[in-house]
C-alpha cells in the first residue's frame, strides 16, 4: 500500500514529453465547416460599428480555408521543446526553451487572453539564444512558456475555480519543478495579472516582474485627479472608449458557457470572437501577420477550448481572492504600446510600489509580442539585466 502511494505521488510530479500531432481528420472537418459557414445578414456599409466586421471575417474565413498551413506551424512549434505535467489537478503544457549559454536568466512567459504560446514565437529565438541574432549572450533567458489553463493544450478539461491566483501558485510550483531557484516573470493581458499576482504573493526565487499593462484606475477620490495632465486625461479617454466596447468581459464574466455553444461549434464564430481584440475593436486591423493570427485562432479550435479559456473571466469576476491584498512590492517593469490599453502611471504606482522601468512606445498593441517583437525583447532584456 505504501509502495502504490509512493507512485501515485511520483506521476502526479512527473514531466512527460509532449508533441503536437493534430488528427487529419480534424483539419479536415475544419475545412468543411468554414465551407459551410451560415453567415449573418449585417447591414450594409456598417463595417465594424456593430462588431467585427462581416467583409473581414469573410476573406479571412475563405483563407483559412484554401491556403492557411496549420502543418507548417505545427511542425514551427514543434522544434521547441514540449512537456505536460500534472499541477493542482490541472495538466499543464508548456514549452521549455533552455539557452546555449549556460548563465542564462530563467524567465516565465504568460500569454493573453485570446492569444496563446503562439504570441511568444517570434520571441524565443533572440531571448533564448541572442548571440545567434546579433544580440549580447549575456542577455539571454531559460524560457518557460505554459499554455494557460484552460487555453490550448493546457485545456479543455479543467475544474472549476482557476483564477489568477490560483494561476500564480501554479507557475511557481512549475518553476521550482524544472529546478530554477530564481526566475523573473513577463505577461500581457491575463498574463499581465497573473505576473503582478506573482509580484504580490512574492514567492522564493521570484526577482522581477515585466507586464504589458496595469490595471489600475482611479478610485472616485476627486482629489486623486488634482493635478492630472492632458496626457493622463488622454489616457483616460482611452480607457473609457476601451471599456465601452469590450462586452467580451462583461459576458465571459457572467455567461461564458452560453457563449460556448456558438464558438465550439463554429469556426468563423470563433475566429470573429477573436478577431474583435486582435484587431482593437477595428482600430488596427490586420497589424499581425495574418498566419500568425490564424494559427492562434485554430489552436483554440482544435484543442475546443473556447469555454474553459472563456472561464478565466468569470472565475476572477467571483472569486473573492482576487479583493485587494495590499500593492505590488516587486520589482516591477511597464512597457505601454501605442495601440494598446493605455496603463497610467500615477495610478499604476499608487498599486505597484517599486516600478523600477517605464517605457512607452508609439507603436504595438495587445499582443506586442507578434507585432512590435522588435520593441519589447530588449525592454524585456534591459528589465532584467539589473539582476544578473
Amino acid at each position: 500500500m505504501t509502495h502504490s502511494r509512493r507512485i501515485k505521488s511520483e506521476e502526479k510530479t512527473e514531466i512527460r514529453p509532449f508533441r503536437i500531432s493534430i488528427p487529419q481528420e480534424d483539419l479536415d472537418d475544419l475545412r468543411n465547416r468554414l465551407s459551410r459557414t451560415r453567415w449573418p445578414d449585417a447591414v450594409g456599409g456598417s463595417g465594424w460599428k456593430y462588431g467585427v466586421s462581416l467583409d473581414y471575417v469573410k476573406e479571412l474565413a475563405a483563407y483559412w480555408q484554401n491556403e492557411y498551413d496549420w502543418r507548417a506551424f505545427e511542425a514551427r512549434l514543434n522544434k521547441y521543446p514540449q512537456f505536460t505535467t500534472n499541477i493542482d489537478g490541472a495538466n499543464i503544457h508548456f514549452l521549455h526553451v533552455r539557452s546555449p549559454e549556460p548563465d542564462a536568466f530563467p524567465l516565465l512567459l504568460t500569454h493573453a487572453w485570446p492569444s496563446s504560446i503562439v504570441e511568444f514565437l517570434e520571441l524565443i529565438g533572440p531571448l533564448s539564444d541572442p548571440r545567434s541574432y546579433g544580440g549580447d549572450p549575456a542577455q539571454a533567458f531559460h524560457l518557460v512558456i505554459p499554455s494557460v489553463p484552460g487555453f490550448g493544450f493546457s485545456g479543455p478539461a479543467l475544474d472549476s475555480g482557476w483564477d489568477i491566483a490560483r494561476i500564480s501558485k501554479a507557475w511557481d510550483t512549475l518553476m521550482k519543478r524544472l529546478g530554477y531557484t530564481e526566475y523573473g516573470a513577463h505577461g500581457s493581458d491575463c498574463g499581465a495579472l497573473v505576473s503582478r499576482e506573482l509580484g504580490i504573493q512574492k514567492p522564493d526565487g521570484l526577482r522581477g516582474i515585466h507586464v504589458l499593462q496595469l490595471f489600475s484606475f482611479p478610485s472616485g477620490d476627486p482629489a486623486e485627479m488634482a493635478g492630472s495632465s492632458e496626457e493622463d486625461q488622454q489616457k483616460l479617454q482611452f480607457l473609457a472608449n476601451f471599456h465601452e466596447r469590450a462586452g467580451f468581459n462583461s459576458i465571459q464574466s457572467t455567461r461564458p458557457q452560453t457563449l460556448s455553444y456558438g464558438l465550439s461549434d463554429s469556426p468563423s464564430g470563433q475566429l470573429a470572437w477573436i478577431a474583435e481584440l486582435f484587431c482593437g475593436f477595428g482600430d488596427h486591423v490586420d497589424f499581425i501577420d495574418r498566419d500568425a493570427f490564424l494559427t492562434n485562432v485554430t489552436l483554440y479550435w482544435l484543442t475546443n477550448t473556447a469555454e474553459s479559456s472563456a472561464r478565466l473571466y468569470y472565475e476572477n469576476a467571483h472569486n473573492h481572492r482576487l479583493e485587494p491584498q495590499g500593492p505590488n512590492t516587486t520589482p516591477t517593469g511597464v512597457a505601454v504600446f501605442g495601440h494598446d490599453f493605455k496603463s497610467i502611471k500615477r495610478f499604476a504606482e499608487r498599486d505597484n510600489t517599486n516600478i523600477v522601468q517605464w517605457s512607452e512606445f508609439e507603436r504595438g498593441t495587445h499582443f506586442a509580442g507578434m507585432d512590435a517583437p522588435d520593441l519589447l525583447i530588449p525592454d524585456i532584456q534591459a528589465f532584467f539585466r539589473r539582476f544578473r
